[in-house]
């Protein structure tokens, strides 16, 4: 569609002179919308709504936005929406505000674009939100989001992180990055911020899902940080371009953070934190929820602790451990722990309580002392010392044995 034709479609959704598709729509009535006419609906329904509402979910899954933007200028009642008459009047105040075509291209100025989810670029995964699901995402960045999408994992916690929670969580991204997975977080202060650097520290691929237009730059303090994402990443919202977060924005976000990516790390919270919302959406979305243990003395911790205690997360320590939960099953295995023995735990029993029973000085000591120390007859401590001897343990000095380190 062209520019020109797009304003008109535009015009044509706020004034009630759209294209039909049959008899003039009511409120049971279903009509086929065309292609750009639908994104522009879907367009003007993210200033009207907020996201995650899910009446409009259940009216998307099987009508058209055009239709609920035809019903919403005429003032038509929509029982499937309970919407009241003085609430339906507030939406057509704001409906009559709301320029669909400026807004993408206020977006495209910058490079970015909208995504539907007929869009071959449309994440597929987001469906598991239901009546949940996004109406439609702003995206800034290069790369397409569905494969990006495809071996992602969310890097979430505390705002207010300790040193040590920062430096887990940039080495963790950075490790993550290097194994190919693609660091997903939300640009906050903290835990997020620390993510996105260890990320793009490595040249990885990261992703921002952000409680507020694609377009603006917050929090302030992480203004450079969000426009290298953009730059090496992708920047995405729900929220059309302008729109400022608040603090309801940033739990719904965290919805989508947890749907779109293969599983969610939460590496440090306390019991009452926002972190901890995506990890519990991830876990109702059936996504594997990780956390990496703290020191127990930080309150910050404490809620990761109790995450893992009560059976919600499976504890990882490094990265390998984290693409063993989330990645291919026999191709992303975590090395193990080495836990071999070493030579001195392969002796016999005798032998190694005579090897604790020589002195470790230069000096060493005599058969006779060793007799005495162990208990041992004296040709069994000649034995086991010259068996000692022979690995490499002790060696003869004189009359003394003495342990070789």
């Amino acid at each position: 569609m062209t520019e020109r034709a797009e304003r008109q479609t535009a015009l044509d959704l706020t004034a009630g002179t759209g294209p039909r598709t049959g008899a003039d729509t009511g409120a049971g009535a279903v009509r086929a919308a065309l292609p750009g006419e639908e994104r522009l609906a879907r367009v003007a329904l993210t200033r009207l709504v907020e996201p995650g509402t899910t009446a409009v979910g259940r009216w998307l899954r099987s009508r058209s936005a055009a239709e609920l933007i035809e019903l919403v200028r005429t003032g038509q009642e929509v029982p499937e929406l309970s919407l009241d008459q003085q609430r339906l009047e507030v939406l057509r105040r704001r409906l009559a505000l709301t320029d669909p075509v400026a807004d993408l291209e206020r977006l495209r100025a910058i490079g970015g674009r909208f995504l539907v989810p007929t869009d071959a670029e449309w994440p597929s995964q987001l469906a598991d939100l239901a009546d949940a699901q996004p109406i439609g995402l702003w995206v800034l960045g290069t790369g397409s989001l569905r494969l990006l999408a495809l071996r992602s994992v969310a890097l979430v916690g505390a705002r207010a992180c300790t040193a040590y929670g920062a430096h887990v969580a940039t080495e963790l991204a950075a490790a993550l990055a290097e194994r190919g997975w693609v660091v997903c977080s939300g640009a906050a202060y903290g835990i997020d911020a620390a993510a996105h650097r260890g990320a793009l520290a490595v040249g990885g691929m990261t992703v921002a899902v952000l409680a507020c237009g694609v377009d603006v730059r917050y929090p302030r303090g992480n203004s450079e940080l969000i426009g290298r994402i953009a730059e090496q990443g992708q920047l995405l919202s729900e929220l059309p371009p302008g729109e400022h977060p608040n603090r309801f924005r940033f739990v719904l976000r965290n919805r989508v953070l947890a749907a779109l990516t293969r599983g969610t790390v939460v590496v440090e919270a306390a019991v009452r934190s926002g972190a901890l919302s995506t990890a519990r959406r991830a876990q109702e979305l059936n996504r594997h929820t990780m956390g990496v243990c703290g020191p127990v003395t930080s309150e910050l911790s404490a809620g990761v602790h109790a995450l893992i205690r009560g059976g919600g997360a499976t504890l990882v320590t490094d990265a390998a451990e984290v693409a063993e939960q989330i990645g291919s099953i026999g191709a992303d295995l975590a090395p193990p722990r080495d836990s071999r023995p070493r030579p001195r735990d392969l002796l016999h029993h005798a032998a190694a309580q005579l090897l604790e029973a020589i002195p470790g000085g230069p000096a060493g000591a005599s058969v006779p002392d060793l007799v005495l120390r162990t208990g041992f007859p004296a040709d069994q401590v000649r034995k086991e010392l010259y068996g000692l001897c022979s690995l490499g343990f002790v060696q003869r000095v004189g009359s003394h044995w003495r342990v070789i380190r």
